[in-house]
């Protein structure tokens, strides 16, 4: 009997974080964004080293669109009250651990940086199906994954802006389909 208990009580953790933090919405779209100016800079006349480098640089722009979106729409990252809040943080870093591979990338073959970076991003979002309790995640880790590597395979050197705007696609459809989720959940819990 405890171990149901245990059970629910962590799911109705999940739901929490999936209703207050609107399923990550906030990150989704910054980084929808964030991909349409890697689409933009990997059309420009650079290396790819330095179309690499501007890609990383963009990055940076994560965090603080995100707050932005955070206070449009109201999302709640912080839940004091929920254990397993930090555990999305650490999610998140996780994705870090990557980064050693993207730079080999970077260093020894800069003209498949996007396409590496492109399958890291939408790889690391795997977890996050359990942690908001939407299969939606795990859907597009690996949609935006092999689909990006299909991509990779198949356009030229000159065309890899192509992933980034599939990137780009694929996380407002993801958007999209995790607000909806999140309404729906959020009706039932009302």
């Amino acid at each position: 009997m405890g171990f149901m208990t245990n059970t629910l009580n962590i799911d109705q953790l999940r739901n929490q974080l999936s209703i207050k933090a609107k399923n990550g919405l906030d990150f989704i779209l910054s980084a929808s964004i964030i991909w349409l100016l890697i689409a933009y800079i990997w059309t420009l006349g650079y290396n790819s080293y330095d179309k690499s480098i501007l890609t990383f640089i963009v990055g940076g722009l994560m965090l603080p669109l995100a707050l932005l979106f955070s206070r449009i729409f109201k999302t709640n990252w912080k839940l004091k009250d929920n254990p397993l809040q930090p555990l999305g943080l650490w999610f998140n870093f996780a994705q870090l651990l990557y980064f050693p591979f993207l730079i080999l990338v970077l260093i020894k073959f800069p003209d498949y940086f996007v396409v590496t970076y492109a399958i890291i991003t939408g790889a690391h979002f795997f977890p996050y199906a359990w942690f908001y309790r939407t299969n939606l995640y795990a859907i597009f880790a690996g949609l935006i994954s092999f689909g990006s590597l299909i991509i990779g395979l198949n356009v030229p050197i000159g065309k890899t802006f192509l992933i980034a705007i599939f990137m780009s696609a694929m996380l407002m459809i993801l958007a999209v389909l995790l607000y909806l989720n999140y309404k729906k959940r959020s009706a039932i819990a009302l």
